[in-house]
């Protein structure tokens, strides 16, 4: 005769039904998990960033992830802000963008962001005093040339490192809020590194990443600070990416285009608090989560040096 389930079940030992319990539990757990990654990632819809405003600024528009997430927002129809030192350059990203989407106005803000800030703030002041800005993208930052011990890193790279990735993103967030706390409504996407949430280090490139944990840190802090006035402020923590600014330029399947990651990263704007946009790099993170903290130090550490080699 056939003994029904639930009957041998109740003549398992205590510690055997304690264990099912707990194996149920993480299985349930992981499951809510893995299906909250696929809405977030995939089913998510996009907040309408025309709600917040008509404009957006973008610093660092002229070149890599900048360059792409200017392309998109002006595909979302926003109207651009452009922030950056060389007046070419902006001049040159502008016509391009104005020549795919002609409805799209683009205002242009020469500001070196490693050079006289409190000018370029008065600018910028200037230029969107009558403008409904909705959205800011701090994305401008500075990195290393090359792997360096911090006792060689030369002062102008570690003046501009402070001065681009922290001074400059603190003072046009500074420069932009009245106007959204006023009108009670706004976005402000920072752009910081994986380098601070996906790794337990990132040895000889140490000032870059404890910049860009100054943005993360800020970001946090400034979200709960205006949250409950309409504003929505986020650390966006992109993983490597093929840009001008890292010394690895080899594209993988980790190692994204700007053009790969622009999209998710101005569907993401308006969500969370310190997030990674990029599916890709929320799988990275997670790999790197399982790995010892010890084997990942060493392997960044031995990677650098190898970088360092080459160009020595």
């Amino acid at each position: 005769m056939e003994v029904p389930f639930s009957d041998t079940l109740r003549s398992q030992p205590r510690w055997v039904l304690l264990l099912l319990s707990l194996g149920l539990f993480q299985v349930s757990r992981l499951s809510l998990s893995f299906l909250r990654w696929i809405y977030t990632f995939f089913l998510r819809p996009p907040k309408h960033l025309l709600d917040y405003g008509q404009w957006a600024i973008i610093t660092g528009p002229t070149d890599g992830i900048g360059k792409a997430m200017a392309f998109e927002l002006a595909r979302q129809g926003l109207s651009l802000i452009l922030v950056g030192r060389n007046p070419d350059k902006l001049k040159s990203v502008s016509a391009a963008i104005q020549a795919e989407l002609r409805n799209v106005e683009v205002v242009t803000v020469v500001f070196d962001l490693a050079g006289d800030i409190p000018n370029g703030v008065r600018r910028l002041k200037m230029a969107i005093e009558n403008l409904d800005v909705g959205v800011l993208v701090n994305n401008a930052g500075v990195c290393y040339d090359a792997p360096k011990y911090l006792h060689e890193l030369e002062e102008k790279m570690y003046t501009d490192l402070v001065k681009v990735n922290m001074e400059s993103l603190t003072e046009i967030t500074r420069a932009v809020l009245p106007q959204m706390v006023r009108k009670k409504k706004g976005a402000i996407a920072n752009l910081g590194s994986g380098s601070v949430v996906i790794l337990p280090s990132y040895p000889m490139f140490a000032v870059y990443t404890a910049t860009k944990g100054y943005v993360d840190a800020l970001s946090r802090s400034l979200h709960h600070e205006y949250k409950s006035t309409g504003i929505d402020i986020h650390c966006q923590t992109p993983a490597f990416a093929v840009t001008k600014m890292v010394p690895d330029k080899r594209h993988s399947f980790f190692n994204s285009t700007p053009e790969e990651y622009a999209p998710p990263a101005v569907r993401a704007v308006g969500y969370g608090t310190s997030i990674l946009p990029y599916w890709r790099h929320s799988m990275l993170n997670y790999l790197a989560k399982q790995a010892p903290e010890r084997i990942l130090n060493e392997w960044f550490l031995r990677n650098a040096l190898n970088q360092r080699e080459k160009v020595h």
